[in-house]
Order: structure tokens, then sequence, then C-alpha cells
């Protein structure tokens, strides 16, 4: 298995990848957001990809930026696909995560996670990531 950098080529199985995590989308939509988040070097997203070329797995990570706090790294989403999952996947991907956060100078890396997610609650736990707090999230829907 390898971790490389998404493409354009990878669309197809994002779209799946992201449906497994609860978000149902389409290509037209996501091939839209890559090329937006490709450009960007505050983004990136990371493919892992099994020997046989069959992609399992996606993180996209972002640098943020506060007034009220320093910069940093945060996750926007982490899936590895049903068949591959507790093989060491996620936590590569997540080591992925975690380098270029360094490379980019920033001291920290957050992750939202669904309170009904608790595989993925122990999983971070896992890899030394804490509750720094519980929020509610808002959402006002301007357009349809």
């Amino acid at each position: 298995m390898r971790i490389r950098q998404a493409s354009t080529a990878d669309i197809t199985e994002i779209v799946e990848l992201s449906d497994q995590l609860g978000y149902p989308t389409n290509v037209d939509l996501v091939s839209h957001r890559l090329a937006e988040i490709l450009n960007k070097p505050e983004h990136v997203v990371w493919i892992a990809e099994l020997e046989s070329g069959a992609v399992v797995g996606w993180v996209h990570v972002t640098r943020t930026t506060w007034l009220e706090i320093d910069p940093f790294a945060e996750i926007g989403g982490l899936v590895v696909d049903a068949a591959h999952r507790s093989q060491g996947i996620g936590k590569a991907l997540l080591d992925k995560a975690e380098a270029w956060a360094l490379e980019n100078s920033l001291s920290s890396l957050r992750v939202r996670s669904n309170v009904i997610r608790s595989r993925a609650h122990h999983f971070y736990e896992e890899a030394g990531y804490n509750i720094i707090k519980s929020q509610h999230v808002f959402e006002k829907k301007l357009r349809n």
C-alpha cells in the first residue's frame, strides 16, 4: 500500500468512499470540489492505494486559521473502505496528515467526529488524540 496525493483520476473512488462515510455525493460535485482543493496550497488530499491500484481510503487535511488561536491543521474527512478497515490504512493516512501538518509549521491536528461514530473515536484516541471540547454545530441553509 502507498499513500499519494489525490488527482482528478480518483474522483469515482472518492465519491464511493464518501458514501461509506455517510456523505452521499456525485462525480460532478466532487470533480468541481477536488479541482478547487487541488489548487489551494492550504489543502491536501491523500489517497491510500493498494499495490493492485485499488483506492481504499482518503484523508483531506487543511490549514485552518482563526483570529483567536494559532493556525492548526484539521481533517475534513478520513475514510477507509469497509472491506479494508483495521489493517493500518487509516493509521497510515493519519500519519501522513500529521507529517503534512508538521511540514507546514502547524503544531496541532484536529478532527471532528460525529458523536455516533464510537469506532472512529476509539481510533483517534488510540492514535493519541484527546477530546478538547464538546459542541453543537449549527447551520442555516442560505440556498437550496
